[in-house]
């Protein structure tokens, strides 16, 4: 079956798992990189600052976006440490749900995935999104305790 809206399959209803990931080329096996994991982390850190400075600025859909890339990030760097390389950004949250549900905490899994269709919807529909500064800065600091509790993955994994 094609999945249409591949970006938003809890909207169609569609649940995938990482095997059915790997096989439509979603995500992708490749060698463990602990470079790239660290530079992903780093990207992650930048993402959130410039987040932060945006929403300073009252530009809060832009926020958004660069909040959710930095918890996109933050993803990419336990993937690389894997060994697996991702082509959606539903197959990373895939990839958590499975694999880190019990050590990332079940709101985190929630809030990336809320925000990854958040980002969607204001990156792609052709109607405005307004973001509100409350809920911006309440996914800022989302998005920092999130990039924090991957960090203490990284480091429980690491030992």
């Amino acid at each position: 079956m094609a999945y249409p809206c591949m970006a938003s399959c809890l909207l169609c209803g569609d649940v995938m798992d990482v095997k059915e990931c790997l096989e439509k080329g979603l995500l992708k096996a490749d060698r463990k990189d602990l470079g790239k994991a660290q530079r992903s982390m780093a990207a992650a850190k930048k993402k959130l600052d410039k987040a932060a400075k945006l929403a300073d600025a009252g530009f809060y859909e832009e926020s958004l976006v660069n909040a959710y890339s930095a918890m996109f990030h933050a993803c990419r760097s336990i993937l690389f440490r894997d060994g697996f390389k991702e082509r959606s950004h539903y197959a990373v949250y895939v990839y958590l749900r499975e694999n880190y549900k019990d050590r990332l905490e079940p709101r985190f899994l929630n809030e990336l995935d809320s925000l990854r269709q958040e980002r969607h919807e204001i990156m792609y529909s052709l109607d405005t999104i307004d973001v509100p500064e409350e809920d911006c800065r309440d996914m800022l600091s989302t998005a920092k305790s999130f990039i924090s509790a991957v960090e203490k993955v990284m480091a429980q994994r690491a030992k």
